[in-house]
């Protein structure tokens, strides 16, 4: 399907079931609304079952070209074919212009297979340490002191910082050519348009999108996109595309006719009656499990993993991709089963977001080992842990130590958790610390959008504050989220800017903002060195304490073998057995040291507004971790921190410690 660039011409193929005449336009320029030439295809020699095949002679990379359909327009059962207007292909390799005045084109361009010296990073699950952003967000802000602000070039100048910080992944939001860009309404406070800026709207899903390239005139802009993946390999770092296979731009019946709608509305939706399911949120959902649209999604993950080099997805709304043409969730889906199977995709990462609009949450269930799932209760059940809330004791440990009560039931492990606090949907760590209640105001629509419950705290005060005793809670409730981020088992995943204390000034919902509240604002980086360093250390001792990676859940107390010998203890601030049933909001536990390579480790945890005294177990002990202190004190190397004397350590309101012995030689 697509384009094949040959040496003396272009074979132009596409498919449409229901079409009753194809024709092919070809363009001079990507301003041009009319062809400079149009050619329909005869079915007696350019048809092939559903399939409409043509050989150009004469043509060659970076010819510009759409479709136009005729066939029947019989809403009702399906079909929107409409022979006036322009169709995008939907194997397109490359796109030019906008799609909303109509100048849109798709390229001819070759499968670039012309790598040299291109290797997979290829880093284990277990050792994955994800980084979420946005290419354009990532360096945009004129703080970002890159030369090629806002563009897959500006990404690669920042590659240090993802070094420095020690992540062995980014993870980009959708990158993939997007229709929807400008949404038709103001902010309310600046009275700017908005659009579409998290680009989660696809409309070309084989091609990079040209708006984060500093060219995108013809082809420049996959080359572009290749360096940046070229770059982040030899730097050690995998690449994870955000993919959006559940829905379209084109929306509902009042959406635009770009593509899909015009070449087989009726294979590549979920229709009732001609009405279109909605299980996206977004007007329409895709039909994923029909045997075509399930060829195109795997012929489309293909090509970004051989072609391209692309070394994981993750899937948003991924349980859609489970729905049968009725939008009925299947319980073993072919598709999702495909997938994991897939010979091309064999070593690819593959994070689901295990829910969708239409009511299906899946978090715990989704697919089968081969599948991640991004762990939707890990994010709120230590949000209102550290928050507070009552009863989160027991749930808390089992979200630190793998979430057995997901994954274990379905034969998967801590790796099939994608663990996150934050992440591009919602707030920021900085913002959920400091505000009680979502501020959408400058989205235009009247504070409607965004989730309402967060399970934030903002510490004292809504908001910025000059109140240093409040700053100070807050900055200590930030390392309380990033130590247990990393120190939990399963895969962690960091916000892009929550390192050092990225704000959207209380925007849980920031899609639509183009600007300052979603461009990560690098001056920060001075401001707050202490997390910024505080998080790097944090990285750094998960990486020396591979207890933290391990793919197999603690058993704690088993039969036969020593409570002394137990892999993990549970205990209560006075050295007792935890009591699980308890309201109380402080607990700790002990790994032992034959699970981290001879260093033994005690974690305590005390969410109250109050101090805690801890029995200190018997052994040398080092206080690796406390997020009470103030740097450079809240995390030292082994050669420095300071020894446990006593029986008790204190450890204060909304804290966290991590205690260490030396590793015997």
């Amino acid at each position: 399907m697509g384009t094949a660039v040959y040496e003396e011409g272009v074979r132009f193929t596409i498919f449409s079931r229901n079409a009753t005449r194809v024709w092919l336009g070809l363009f001079n320029r990507i301003e041009d609304r009319e062809p400079a030439w149009e050619y329909e295809f005869d079915p007696e020699n350019h048809r092939v079952g559903d399939v409409w095949s043509i050989y150009v002679k004469g043509l060659r990379p970076g010819v510009y070209y759409k479709y136009r359909m005729d066939g029947p327009f019989d809403p009702k059962h399906g079909h929107r074919f409409n022979p006036d207007g322009y169709l995008l292909d939907p194997y397109a390799k490359a796109m030019v212009g906008d799609v909303h005045d109509g100048s849109m084109k798709c390229v001819t361009a070759h499968d670039a297979m012309d790598w040299t010296d291109d290797m997979h990073p290829r880093i284990a699950v277990k050792n994955t340490i994800i980084y979420e952003t946005h290419v354009r967000g990532f360096t945009k802000h004129a703080s970002s002191g890159v030369v090629h602000g806002g563009t897959y070039r500006g990404l690669i100048e920042k590659i240090p910082h993802l070094l420095d910080l020690g992540v062995t992944a980014v993870e980009l939001l959708p990158i993939q050519e997007f229709g929807e860009n400008l949404l038709g309404r103001c902010s309310l406070l600046t009275g700017t348009e908005l659009n579409n800026y998290w680009g989660y709207s696809n409309i070309g899903f084989f091609a990079p999108a040209g708006r984060y390239a500093c060219s995108a005139i013809s082809l420049e802009h996959l080359e572009e996109f290749r360096d940046m993946i070229h770059a982040l390999h030899f730097a050690g770092i995998e690449v994870i595309l955000d993919v959006v296979f559940n829905h379209t731009s084109e929306g509902d019946e009042r959406g635009p006719t770009l593509c899909f709608r015009g070449i087989d509305n009726a294979i590549y939706y979920l229709l009732n009656d001609g009405a279109y399911l909605n299980y996206s949120g977004c007007g329409n959902t895709v039909n994923c499990n029909h045997p075509l649209v399930h060829d195109f999604i795997l012929d489309c993950l293909r090509y970004w993993v051989a072609v391209m080099h692309i070394d994981g997805f993750r899937f948003d709304l991924a349980s859609i991709l489970g729905r049968d043409q009725y939008g009925h969730v299947l319980p073993d889906p072919p598709l999702v089963r495909r997938i994991s199977e897939d010979p091309v995709l064999r070593d690819v990462k593959l994070i689901a977001e295990a829910w969708d609009a239409g009511g299906a949450y899946q978090v715990g269930s989704f697919g089968g080992v081969r599948w991640a799932e991004w762990n939707g209760l890990y994010r709120d059940d230590v949000r209102r842990y550290w928050r507070g809330d009552a009863g989160m004791r027991g749930v808390f440990a089992s979200r630190i130590t793998g979430s057995s009560d997901l994954y274990r039931v379905t034969s998967r492990t801590p790796e099939n958790s994608i663990n996150f606090i934050t992440c591009h949907d919602g707030f920021t760590l900085y913002d959920l610390v400091s505000y009680n209640e979502k501020h959408n105001e400058a989205n235009g629509e009247n504070n409607r959008d965004g989730q309402d419950e967060n399970f934030s705290w903002n510490c004292g005060a809504e908001g910025e504050t000059d109140d240093p005793a409040i700053n100070a809670l807050r900055l200590r409730m930030r390392k309380n989220y990033i130590a247990t981020l990393f120190l939990s088992l399963g895969v962690p995943m960091l916000l892009g800017g929550d390192e050092f204390g990225r704000t959207q000034r209380g925007n849980n919902n920031a899609y639509c903002q183009d600007n300052e509240i979603s461009w990560l604002n690098w001056s920060l980086v001075e401001r707050n060195r202490e997390i910024l360093r505080f998080t790097r250390e944090v990285i750094a001792f998960r990486k020396e304490n591979r207890v933290f990676s391990r793919c197999k859940y603690f058993e704690g107390v088993v039969e036969g073998i020593p409570e002394e010998a137990a892999d993990l203890l549970w205990f209560s601030p006075d050295g007792s057995p935890v009591e699980w049933h308890a309201q109380d909001s402080h607990l700790a536990c002990r790994i032992h040291p034959k699970e981290n390579a001879d260093i033994g480790l005690y974690l305590m945890f005390n969410s109250t507004d109050k101090e805690v005294p801890f029995a200190v177990p018997p052994g040398h002990w080092q206080v690796r971790i406390n997020t009470a202190n103030a740097a450079p004190n809240d995390i030292l190397p082994a050669e420095t921190a300071p020894f446990v004397s006593g029986d008790f350590f204190t450890l204060a309101p909304k804290s966290m410690a991590v205690f260490a012995t030396v590793r015997h030689r």
